[in-house]
């Protein structure tokens, strides 16, 4: 026998807020690879002279604070719509 069960607006609101969010954090974390890996691969490839490293550098650093910033916000706004 199946069993329906009501589904709440409220709670169709949770899940969207919670995809949405999901999906947010795979996004910070798609730039913050094509961020770092576009450092990376400029070290790889045109490693021979100093201005490569002066811009490789800091991509790599900014790929990695992009992506903290976004696992950062997830996390916050996952533990504030699952307090209650």
């Amino acid at each position: 026998m199946s069993e329906h069960h009501e589904v709440s607006s409220e709670d169709l609101n949770l899940i969207r807020t919670d995809l949405a969010n999901e999906r947010t954090l795979l996004a910070y974390g798609r730039t913050a690879l094509m961020v770092a890996g576009t450092g990376v691969s400029i070290l790889q490839f045109f490693s021979v002279t100093l201005i490569y490293h002066i811009i490789a550098w800091p991509l790599i650093v900014i790929g990695f604070v992009i992506g903290v910033v976004g696992a950062v916000r997830f996390t916050k706004l996952n533990r504030r719509l699952h307090s209650e």
